[in-house]
């Protein structure tokens, strides 16, 4: 599919999620058949004020494309200059985050806040199109609504409108409202229903998809153009390989990523994540996704003990070595596994 003059290879993207979406993450999903990925959230004003702060928003590599930069923040002139930095640094596309429904991000009139307060996004819209080049993409990620109300669909029609006169590429639509938060069941009638709308319009899916079998039942049951995944994606990055065959045969036996494989996975995160953030950081951030990552090993209460205790590579080395030193077939985690994420985490696409 095209996003602008961008080629996506498959359908699918690894989507924005805090505290877990960096390059490491992104890479390794690469190296499982990911076309495409967006960074977690990034606040405006921290790039704004240059410093470590800008230092560490800006983390791309040759091998990670195409990307797009996500940012957060109030102020239509301060994030059209974040918008510019991220371009400028090689960002293959930009993408608004109109979407975040945490407490404290509302608060101060970010994220989710948008879909609540139509003249700020609508001149946001505009003031970061303007400022761009116009061979930068962009795109802006939504809830379905603020909340249930008929005024909150209203607005969001609004906003998509305008972002497609604006010239944007595509809107991203979680199936949730800002409201909902991450609770019940994310609306994918209402996608379709939002596809249908705009037929000729890039729409991109996301909410509840926690497997390959997801991402392609989204794509076929909604219309929708794109499906991002987030928490299926958190230790799992076989799954863009996965929904790349099942779209290709419906028919795919589909197996579960073997002892061996799973070792390779950890082993490269791993490695990426210290690159990036040094020991002592990448030990704490890791020991979240070894967690994630042992859903797929047949011993995995016992795999996942281990992990919690994981502050340094040494201490990382020691549970591959215990528990993934002989090869053998991995498990499908079980149905609500992918659920457990800390709600205070800005999701962009569940």
């Amino acid at each position: 599919m095209k996003l602008g003059p961008l080629s996506i290879a498959a359908p699918f993207c690894q989507a924005g999620l805090a505290g877990y979406s960096d390059r490491a993450m992104r890479l390794v999903a690469r190296g499982h058949g990911c076309p495409y990925a967006v960074t977690e959230a990034l606040l405006d004003i921290i790039m704004l004020n240059g410093g470590m702060g800008l230092k560490r928003s800006i983390d791309i590599s040759d091998d990670d494309h195409p990307v797009a930069g996500q940012i957060m923040g109030s102020e239509p002139d301060e994030l059209a200059r974040a918008a510019v930095i991220l371009a400028t640094a090689g960002y293959d596309v930009i993408d608004l985050n109109f979407a975040c429904p945490v407490k404290k991000i509302k608060a101060k009139a970010r994220g989710g806040h948008m879909l609540s307060d139509t003249p700020r996004a609508l001149e946001i819209l505009k003031t970061v199109r303007d400022r761009l080049p116009a061979n930068i993409p962009t795109t802006v990620s939504m809830r379905r609504a603020y909340d249930d109300s008929a005024e909150a669909a209203e607005r969001f029609e609004i906003l998509a409108d305008a972002a497609f006169e604006n010239g944007y590429a595509a809107v991203r639509v979680h199936g949730r409202t800002v409201e909902q938060k991450y609770q019940g069941r994310s609306r994918w009638d209402i996608l379709k229903r939002i596809k249908e709308r705009y037929p000729n319009r890039l729409i991109l899916g996301s909410g509840d998809v926690f497997t390959a079998q997801d991402a392609v039942r989204m794509l076929r049951e909604t219309g929708v153009d794109m499906v991002w995944i987030a928490r299926g994606a958190i230790g799992n990055p076989w799954i863009f390989n996965h929904a790349r065959l099942l779209l290709a045969n419906p028919n795919a036996e589909l197996i579960a990523p073997t002892i061996f494989e799973q070792r390779e996975a950890l082993a490269e995160h791993f490695a990426i994540a210290m690159q990036i953030h040094g020991e002592p950081l990448a030990g704490r951030r890791m020991r979240k996704m070894g967690i994630k990552y042992s859903r797929f090993h047949p011993q995995g209460d016992l795999t996942k003990k281990a992990f919690i205790e994981v502050h340094s590579l040494r201490d990382w080395t020691k549970v591959l070595d215990q528990w993934y030193r002989t090869d053998g077939p991995g498990v499908w985690p079980g149905p609500t596994a992918a659920d457990e994420v800390n709600e205070d985490a800005c999701e962009t696409a569940v």
